[in-house]
Protein backbone atom coordinates (compact mmCIF):
# COMPACT_ATOMS: atom_id res chain seq x y z
CA UNK A 1 0.00 0.00 0.00
CA UNK A 2 3.11 2.09 0.26
CA UNK A 3 3.78 1.82 -2.94
CA UNK A 4 -0.14 2.97 -3.75
CA UNK A 5 0.22 6.13 -1.58
CA UNK A 6 3.54 6.73 -3.40
CA UNK A 7 1.64 7.26 -6.72
CA UNK A 8 -1.55 9.27 -5.11
CA UNK A 9 -0.16 12.93 -5.30
CA UNK A 10 -1.40 14.75 -2.54
CA UNK A 11 -0.52 18.51 -2.09
CA UNK A 12 1.73 19.18 0.68
CA UNK A 13 1.36 22.72 0.37
CA UNK A 14 -2.25 22.31 1.83
CA UNK A 15 -1.12 20.67 4.69
CA UNK A 16 0.86 24.39 6.31
CA UNK A 17 0.29 23.93 9.75
CA UNK A 18 -0.71 26.26 12.20
CA UNK A 19 1.79 27.35 14.35
CA UNK A 20 0.64 27.63 17.83
CA UNK A 21 2.49 27.76 20.79
CA UNK A 22 2.02 26.96 24.15
CA UNK A 23 1.24 28.92 27.12
CA UNK A 24 3.39 29.31 29.74
CA UNK A 25 0.80 27.14 32.17
CA UNK A 26 0.92 24.43 30.01
CA UNK A 27 5.19 24.36 29.86
CA UNK A 28 5.24 24.34 33.78
CA UNK A 29 2.45 21.58 33.91
CA UNK A 30 5.33 19.57 32.04
CA UNK A 31 8.27 21.04 33.96
CA UNK A 32 6.09 19.99 37.11
CA UNK A 33 5.40 15.92 35.28
CA UNK A 34 1.66 16.95 35.52
CA UNK A 35 1.47 15.53 31.83
CA UNK A 36 2.42 12.14 32.42
CA UNK A 37 0.78 8.28 32.58
CA UNK A 38 0.72 8.21 36.41
CA UNK A 39 -0.74 11.93 37.10
CA UNK A 40 -3.17 12.26 33.13
CA UNK A 41 -6.99 12.24 34.18
CA UNK A 42 -7.38 9.31 31.61
CA UNK A 43 -11.15 7.40 30.79
CA UNK A 44 -8.97 4.60 31.91
CA UNK A 45 -6.31 4.91 34.65
CA UNK A 46 -2.77 4.29 32.44
CA UNK A 47 -3.89 3.82 29.59
CA UNK A 48 -4.77 6.13 26.48
CA UNK A 49 -8.15 5.19 24.71
CA UNK A 50 -7.89 6.84 20.86
CA UNK A 51 -10.90 6.92 18.72
CA UNK A 52 -11.22 7.13 15.22
CA UNK A 53 -13.90 5.88 13.09
CA UNK A 54 -15.56 2.83 11.51
CA UNK A 55 -14.06 2.36 8.90
CA UNK A 56 -11.10 4.54 8.73
CA UNK A 57 -9.68 5.34 5.31
CA UNK A 58 -6.31 5.44 4.11
CA UNK A 59 -4.27 7.58 3.85
CA UNK A 60 -5.17 8.34 7.60
CA UNK A 61 -5.04 4.79 8.23
CA UNK A 62 -3.50 2.07 6.56
CA UNK A 63 -6.20 -1.31 6.11
CA UNK A 64 -8.49 0.08 8.24
CA UNK A 65 -5.83 -0.56 11.33
CA UNK A 66 -4.88 2.14 13.68
CA UNK A 67 -3.30 -0.59 16.02
CA UNK A 68 -0.62 -0.51 13.57
CA UNK A 69 0.31 2.81 13.29
CA UNK A 70 0.48 2.99 9.77
CA UNK A 71 -0.77 5.78 7.91
CA UNK A 72 -0.89 9.58 8.81
CA UNK A 73 -3.53 10.11 11.69
CA UNK A 74 -2.63 6.34 13.37
CA UNK A 75 1.48 7.66 13.26
CA UNK A 76 -0.01 10.90 14.77
CA UNK A 77 -1.96 9.45 17.44
CA UNK A 78 0.73 7.35 18.30
CA UNK A 79 3.72 10.20 18.25
CA UNK A 80 1.34 12.06 20.82
CA UNK A 81 1.02 9.12 22.79
CA UNK A 82 4.78 8.98 23.15
CA UNK A 83 5.22 12.49 23.96
CA UNK A 84 2.93 12.02 27.04
CA UNK A 85 4.75 9.32 27.93
CA UNK A 86 2.72 6.28 26.99
CA UNK A 87 3.88 3.15 24.95
CA UNK A 88 2.27 1.80 22.27
CA UNK A 89 0.97 -1.21 24.71
CA UNK A 90 -0.71 1.65 26.52
CA UNK A 91 -3.15 2.61 23.78
CA UNK A 92 -6.34 1.13 23.59
CA UNK A 93 -8.34 2.06 20.12
CA UNK A 94 -12.14 2.48 19.60
CA UNK A 95 -14.54 3.23 16.76
CA UNK A 96 -17.19 6.52 16.91
CA UNK A 97 -19.36 7.36 14.11
CA UNK A 98 -18.08 11.19 13.03
CA UNK A 99 -21.68 13.02 14.47
CA UNK A 100 -21.60 10.77 17.39
CA UNK A 101 -18.04 11.99 18.76
CA UNK A 102 -18.69 15.71 18.05
CA UNK A 103 -21.65 15.78 19.71
CA UNK A 104 -22.33 17.41 23.01
CA UNK A 105 -21.81 15.33 26.38
CA UNK A 106 -19.08 12.49 27.88
CA UNK A 107 -16.61 11.27 26.05
CA UNK A 108 -15.72 7.09 25.93
CA UNK A 109 -12.27 8.11 24.72
CA UNK A 110 -9.27 10.71 25.76
CA UNK A 111 -9.15 12.15 22.07
CA UNK A 112 -10.85 11.52 18.67
CA UNK A 113 -8.72 11.80 15.73
CA UNK A 114 -10.47 12.03 12.70
CA UNK A 115 -9.65 14.99 10.49
CA UNK A 116 -11.70 17.21 12.45
CA UNK A 117 -11.65 20.64 11.15
CA UNK A 118 -11.13 23.44 15.00
CA UNK A 119 -14.50 26.25 13.90
CA UNK A 120 -15.36 27.75 16.62
CA UNK A 121 -19.17 26.62 16.63
CA UNK A 122 -18.01 23.00 17.63
CA UNK A 123 -15.57 24.35 20.12
CA UNK A 124 -18.42 25.59 22.39
CA UNK A 125 -19.40 21.54 22.67
CA UNK A 126 -15.87 19.98 22.37
CA UNK A 127 -12.22 20.88 23.23
CA UNK A 128 -9.79 20.70 20.08
CA UNK A 129 -6.18 20.04 20.40
CA UNK A 130 -3.89 22.45 18.23
CA UNK A 131 -3.57 21.60 14.50
CA UNK A 132 -1.86 18.59 13.12
CA UNK A 133 -2.88 19.22 9.52
CA UNK A 134 -4.99 21.36 7.04
CA UNK A 135 -6.40 20.90 3.95
CA UNK A 136 -9.06 21.80 1.13
CA UNK A 137 -12.09 20.12 0.22
CA UNK A 138 -12.59 18.28 -3.18
CA UNK A 139 -14.82 16.95 -5.02
CA UNK A 140 -14.86 13.20 -5.90
CA UNK A 141 -16.43 11.65 -8.79
CA UNK A 142 -16.22 9.27 -11.98
CA UNK A 143 -15.96 9.29 -15.44
CA UNK A 144 -18.36 10.12 -17.39
CA UNK A 145 -20.50 11.97 -14.58
CA UNK A 146 -22.08 15.05 -15.54
CA UNK A 147 -19.57 16.96 -13.68
CA UNK A 148 -16.56 15.80 -15.22
CA UNK A 149 -14.57 18.47 -16.83
CA UNK A 150 -15.93 21.68 -14.89
CA UNK A 151 -13.49 24.14 -14.61
CA UNK A 152 -14.78 26.54 -11.88
CA UNK A 153 -18.00 26.72 -9.32
CA UNK A 154 -20.14 28.63 -12.30
CA UNK A 155 -20.27 25.76 -14.26
CA UNK A 156 -20.13 23.02 -11.67
CA UNK A 157 -23.27 24.97 -10.46
CA UNK A 158 -24.93 24.99 -13.41
CA UNK A 159 -24.88 21.43 -14.11
CA UNK A 160 -26.81 21.61 -10.75
CA UNK A 161 -25.54 18.05 -9.74
CA UNK A 162 -26.21 15.71 -6.84
CA UNK A 163 -23.20 16.45 -4.40
CA UNK A 164 -22.91 14.37 -0.84
CA UNK A 165 -20.97 14.91 2.31
CA UNK A 166 -21.24 13.26 5.72
CA UNK A 167 -23.13 14.89 8.50
CA UNK A 168 -21.79 17.52 10.79
CA UNK A 169 -18.94 17.54 8.44
CA UNK A 170 -16.97 20.76 6.82
CA UNK A 171 -17.56 18.80 3.28
CA UNK A 172 -21.21 19.06 4.07
CA UNK A 173 -20.59 23.24 4.99
CA UNK A 174 -18.11 23.54 1.49
CA UNK A 175 -21.05 22.42 -0.47
CA UNK A 176 -23.79 24.63 1.62
CA UNK A 177 -21.99 27.79 1.70
CA UNK A 178 -18.84 28.22 -1.04
CA UNK A 179 -20.63 26.08 -3.90
CA UNK A 180 -24.28 27.11 -2.57
CA UNK A 181 -26.19 23.79 -3.31
CA UNK A 182 -28.40 21.60 -1.02
CA UNK A 183 -26.18 18.61 -0.24
CA UNK A 184 -27.25 15.30 0.28
CA UNK A 185 -26.51 14.24 3.72
CA UNK A 186 -25.01 10.72 4.69
CA UNK A 187 -24.44 9.32 7.93
CA UNK A 188 -20.97 8.56 7.33
CA UNK A 189 -18.04 8.69 4.48
CA UNK A 190 -18.73 5.28 3.73
CA UNK A 191 -22.31 5.51 2.85
CA UNK A 192 -21.34 8.61 0.90
CA UNK A 193 -19.26 6.34 -1.02
CA UNK A 194 -21.70 3.58 -1.54
CA UNK A 195 -23.99 6.13 -2.88
CA UNK A 196 -21.45 7.53 -4.95
CA UNK A 197 -20.63 4.14 -6.40
CA UNK A 198 -24.26 3.49 -6.95
CA UNK A 199 -25.05 6.75 -9.14
CA UNK A 200 -27.07 7.88 -6.54
CA UNK A 201 -24.82 11.17 -6.57
CA UNK A 202 -22.73 12.89 -8.74
CA UNK A 203 -19.84 13.93 -6.68
CA UNK A 204 -18.62 13.76 -2.97
CA UNK A 205 -16.99 16.41 -1.37
CA UNK A 206 -13.86 15.38 1.30
CA UNK A 207 -10.89 16.68 2.37
CA UNK A 208 -8.26 16.49 -0.56
CA UNK A 209 -5.90 13.36 1.10
CA UNK A 210 -8.86 11.38 1.53
CA UNK A 211 -10.32 12.28 -2.47
CA UNK A 212 -6.77 10.94 -3.90
CA UNK A 213 -7.57 7.90 -2.04
CA UNK A 214 -11.17 7.38 -3.25
CA UNK A 215 -10.50 8.30 -6.41
CA UNK A 216 -7.84 5.75 -6.79
CA UNK A 217 -8.94 3.12 -4.88
CA UNK A 218 -12.72 2.94 -3.89
CA UNK A 219 -14.31 4.52 -6.69
CA UNK A 220 -14.48 2.77 -10.22
CA UNK A 221 -12.98 5.17 -13.05
CA UNK A 222 -12.35 7.83 -10.38
CA UNK A 223 -11.89 11.36 -10.84
CA UNK A 224 -11.19 14.85 -9.03
CA UNK A 225 -13.18 16.94 -10.20
CA UNK A 226 -11.53 19.79 -8.10
CA UNK A 227 -10.28 20.98 -4.80
CA UNK A 228 -11.77 24.22 -3.18
CA UNK A 229 -10.41 27.28 -1.62
CA UNK A 230 -10.19 26.86 2.50
CA UNK A 231 -13.30 28.82 3.36
CA UNK A 232 -12.59 31.18 6.57
CA UNK A 233 -14.71 28.48 8.51
CA UNK A 234 -11.96 25.78 7.59
CA UNK A 235 -8.64 27.94 8.18
CA UNK A 236 -8.42 26.25 11.73
CA UNK A 237 -6.88 23.08 10.30
CA UNK A 238 -7.88 19.91 11.51
CA UNK A 239 -7.58 18.73 15.67
CA UNK A 240 -7.54 16.06 18.24
CA UNK A 241 -10.59 16.34 19.73
CA UNK A 242 -11.65 16.10 22.99
CA UNK A 243 -14.51 16.13 26.13
CA UNK A 244 -15.49 20.00 26.37
CA UNK A 245 -12.87 20.89 29.38
CA UNK A 246 -11.64 17.92 29.34
CA UNK A 247 -8.81 17.96 32.21
CA UNK A 248 -6.52 16.75 29.50
CA UNK A 249 -6.56 19.06 26.52
CA UNK A 250 -3.30 21.20 27.46
CA UNK A 251 -1.23 18.21 27.65
CA UNK A 252 -2.65 17.15 24.71
CA UNK A 253 -2.39 20.38 22.97
CA UNK A 254 1.56 20.45 23.54
CA UNK A 255 2.32 17.43 22.67
CA UNK A 256 1.22 18.28 19.23
CA UNK A 257 2.83 21.75 19.50
CA UNK A 258 6.01 19.55 20.81
CA UNK A 259 5.99 17.25 17.44
CA UNK A 260 5.52 19.90 15.32
CA UNK A 261 8.26 21.97 16.61
CA UNK A 262 10.25 18.67 16.76
CA UNK A 263 9.78 17.79 13.20
CA UNK A 264 8.07 15.07 13.50
CA UNK A 265 5.04 15.73 12.14
CA UNK A 266 6.86 16.48 9.35
CA UNK A 267 8.34 13.54 9.02
CA UNK A 268 4.80 11.63 9.62
CA UNK A 269 3.61 13.77 7.06
CA UNK A 270 6.54 12.87 4.39
CA UNK A 271 6.03 9.23 5.19
CA UNK A 272 2.41 9.36 4.70
CA UNK A 273 1.43 11.91 2.39
CA UNK A 274 3.44 12.06 -0.41
CA UNK A 275 3.98 15.63 -1.73
CA UNK A 276 3.04 16.64 -5.49
CA UNK A 277 0.87 18.33 -7.31
CA UNK A 278 -2.61 17.40 -8.27
CA UNK A 279 -6.09 18.44 -7.94
CA UNK A 280 -7.15 21.74 -10.07
CA UNK A 281 -8.38 24.64 -8.39
CA UNK A 282 -12.43 25.29 -8.97
CA UNK A 283 -12.82 29.13 -8.59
Amino acid sequence: MKKLLKLVPILIATLVLASCSSSDENNSATGSGECTPDSLATVEAGVLTIATGEPAYEPWVLNDAPESGEGFEAAVAYAVAEQLGYSNSQVKWIRTTFDGAIAPGPKKFDFNIQQYSITAERAKVVDFSSPYYKSNQSIVSYKGSKIEGVASISDLKAKNPKLGAAVASTSLDAIENQLGLKPQVFNDNAAAVAALKNGQIDGLVVDLPTAFYLSAVEVPNGIIVGQLENSADNDGGAGLLLAKDSPITSCVTQAVDTIRDNGTLASITEQWLAASAGAPFLN
